[in-house]
């Protein structure tokens, strides 16, 4: 660990005569990474930090605390329930390949042993052990890639340069050290790259803090992406910035909505051509939320990922750990849901690309040679399908023998349903040249 700074400084020497940022060239193991998240489909994102014991979501610090009086929280943080074993196979059941974990939130709190601070789970709470560590070897043990979300935020640190959030009464907002906690935040992504095994991406978030800047604000990202691309070839970088893809990343994020879609006010970005995921809640809250009992129901969930997997993007599903460590009942109750849909209608979303048409009525799924026509939420037994290529058969998918009637027109295929579909998902397969 005494060498990080060390290594740290040779690769950001090295990155800052590399070719210019906008020539940035994806290595060939980021485009395997790429290929194989593209294919995976669905993800969980787990945010689970200190605060989780107020019971009022990840931004509590946000809203008035004292940053000295709520670090106090870590001196109590014992989550005897915490199994990253049971975490895993719980995942893997539900049909997500991958997770992602947030090991810094913009609060400040690591959740793994880190030397560039003693404000960390091994160090600052009576637990004392690294989460991060176990939930990546529980990861490897069941066959899920390891994302891990990291904050360019830190609402307690007095080196880090103020934005809009987090003003915390304690903290002066008028004097940082940009270097300094620059290479703190370096120095923090190589251990996270060095000692916990292959990462297959890291997802940064919090650009956005500074978006309201009268002069903008440099986060010098070129050179902390080719940091990342240094230390693990295969790691690709995300940046939940709400802007069009900046030169260097490999993922492009949409948040709580699906891409081409804004309900939220983060998603007026372009649509890039590089793989393509949507981070989404089951309730309403990424952190644990004591209120927020809400939760979407599990068709609801389900067709979210279909809709998400049409539009050829992954869904990063979000579940928020309570102070314990269990997963909430509510939260494994729609990952066991989605995880027996999957198994029998997985097919249908791994592996495929998006959809080439709008529809009221669903949306489809395809690879070569065949179309999956989603029908969500029909309102006739008419069901129009712009699909190129000459249809050869339609059917019930899983089960060729049970036809579905259809007629050619001259853009596209009318399927003629003998019922009004209501089903979660409705699936009929089309094979076609």
């Amino acid at each position: 660990m005494r060498y990080i700074g060390l290594i740290v400084g040779v690769l950001l020497s090295l990155s800052a005569v590399a070719a210019p940022a906008e020539e940035y060239v994806p290595s060939e193991a980021v485009r395997a990474s790429q290929r194989e998240f593209a294919a995976d489909r669905f993800g969980i994102f787990i945010h689970w930090g200190i605060y989780s014991m107020f019971g009022q979501g990840e931004w509590y610090l946000n809203y008035g605390p004292r940053a000295d009086e709520y670090a106090k929280a870590a001196g109590g943080f014992y989550p005897a329930n915490f199994d990253a074993g049971q975490w895993a196979e719980a995942i893997r059941d539900s049909g997500a390949r991958y997770v992602c974990f947030t090991t810094r939130h913009h609060d400040g709190f690591s959740m793994w042993d880190t030397a560039e601070s003693d404000y960390n789970i091994v160090d600052a709470t009576p637990f004392k052990r690294d989460v991060v560590k176990e939930l990546a070897e529980a990861c490897a043990a069941n066959d899920l890639k390891l994302h891990l979300y990291y904050s360019h935020i830190d609402w307690t640190r007095t080196d880090y340069p103020r934005g809009r959030t987090g003003h915390t009464p304690d903290l002066d907002s008028l004097h940082y050290d940009w270097n300094g906690y620059r290479g703190f935040m370096d120095r923090q992504l190589t251990e996270l790259l060095t000692n916990y095994g292959p990462v297959r991406a890291i997802w940064f978030d919090g650009f956005w803090d500074h978006d309201s800047d009268s002069v903008p604000f440099d986060w010098q990202l070129p050179s902390q992406y080719a940091l990342v691309h240094s230390l693990q070839p295969g790691c690709m970088v995300g940046n939940n910035h709400h802007e069009d893809v900046f030169p260097g990343e490999d993922i492009q994020i949409f948040e709580r909505d699906r891409p081409g879609e804004n309900t939220a006010g983060y998603s007026s970005q372009e649509i890039s051509r590089l793989p393509l995921e949507t981070c989404n809640t089951m309730n309403g809250s990424w952190g644990y939320r004591v209120k927020d009992t809400d939760y979407k129901d599990s068709a609801t969930l389900i067709r979210d990922l279909v809709k998400t997997a049409g539009k050829g993007a992954n869904l990063l599903l979000n579940v928020g750990p309570q102070p314990d460590g269990q997963l909430p009942a509510a939260a494994l109750e729609r990952l066991h849901d989605i995880g027996e849909w999957m198994r029998k209608y997985g097919e249908t979303i791994y592996g495929t690309e998006g959809s080439t048409f709008e529809a009221d009525w669903g949306t489809s799924t395809r690879r070569a040679g065949r179309t999956f026509v989603h029908v969500l939420t029909p309102e006739s037994t008419d069901i129009f399908v712009p699909v190129t290529g000459k249809v050869k058969e339609a059917f019930e998918f899983g089960d060729k023998s049970r036809k579905v009637k259809y007629t050619r027109g001259k853009d596209g295929v009318t399927l003629r349903l003998d019922r009004l579909p209501d089903e979660t998902d409705y699936i009929i397969e089309l094979r076609h040249d």
